[in-house]
């Protein structure tokens, strides 16, 4: 499968612009589409609006199961667009620490939207992944990575440190002191090392196919079930251990019992695709 293929004979584009298109397959796997090729997926303003408004999309379409990010082109995304590091308006009119998206900042929500989507989200990587962009593909579940793929911590080559929420998406991914290797030193380094450090979970000759067949069976698995377990991942990195085993027991309480969840259990017995009711949005 190359990097410009579609995901589904069925698919249908629900949302496309010069910076980032979104394709819906029949079976509920939503592939966007970075496609700002002649500069690498790089980030300008645009590019930041359009990956937010992407996020919103999906979190507000009916029928949405797993989302598979892509680069178009020789990249995933090259990290910030240089023509525009010193020029940006965003930069010089508002602190940082104003938060605009809950938690986060607009550069923060770029890569920590992914994380906070209620599907699971694959990032297929390849070609370059540097700086910005390998914090917003660390906002993903799943990573699969070419490994010839280039990738870095790239801001302290500019005197910065990473503040696309890096640091909170790293945490229970990479080891301590192995990222601070990397930030230090800004060292580039290479998909099939990528995943001795951490930031891959697979490494693959062709990311994009990998992606999609770990989104089909996420997508034909049960999407309350699937969304509960999202949700309790996240609850085990930032709460205490009386806090996860309640919001465990919670999470099964709703779905136990309830017509997907039987169906997860007829169809498995009968051997066959299960056919569920999709989560209202």
């Amino acid at each position: 499968m190359s990097h410009t293929q579609t995901i589904s004979q069925n698919a249908q584009i629900i949302s496309q612009n010069d910076r980032v298109t979104i394709e819906l397959a029949d079976n509920g796997i939503a592939h966007v589409r970075f496609v700002r090729t002649d500069k690498m997926n790089a980030l300008d303003p645009a590019m930041f609006d359009a990956m937010i408004e992407a996020a919103q999309t999906l979190a507000t379409t009916k029928g949405v199961r797993v989302a598979v990010l892509s680069g178009e082109g020789r990249a995933f995304c090259a990290g910030i667009d240089l023509s525009n590091f010193t020029n940006s308006a965003e930069s010089s009119d508002r602190k940082l620490e104003t938060r605009t998206h809950g938690n986060t900042n607009k550069f923060q929500e770029v890569a920590f939207q992914w994380r906070r989507l209620g599907v699971p989200v694959i990032a297929a990587v390849h070609g370059v992944c540097f700086g910005g962009g390998l914090q917003i593909a660390s906002g993903a579940d799943i990573r699969i990575v070419h490994p010839e793929t280039r990738m870095a911590v790239m801001e302290m080559k500019w005197g910065l440190v990473p503040d696309m929420a890096g640091y909170a998406l790293w945490r229970g991914l990479v080891r301590d002191d192995v990222l601070r290797e990397l930030v230090y030193t800004n060292r580039e380094f290479s998909g099939a090392e990528a995943q001795v450090l951490g930031f891959a979970t697979y490494v693959e000759a062709d990311p994009l196919a990998r992606a999609m067949e770990i989104a089909e069976v996420i997508a034909g698995k049960n999407p309350d079930a699937i969304r509960a377990a999202k949700r309790l991942q996240d609850v085990m990195l930032d709460e205490k251990t009386d806090d996860i085993l309640m919001a465990e027991s919670l999470e099964q309480d709703k779905i136990s019992r309830t017509k997907n969840q039987i169906e997860a259990v007829m169809s498995s017995m009968q051997k066959r695709p299960g056919v569920f009711e999709d989560v209202a949005v």
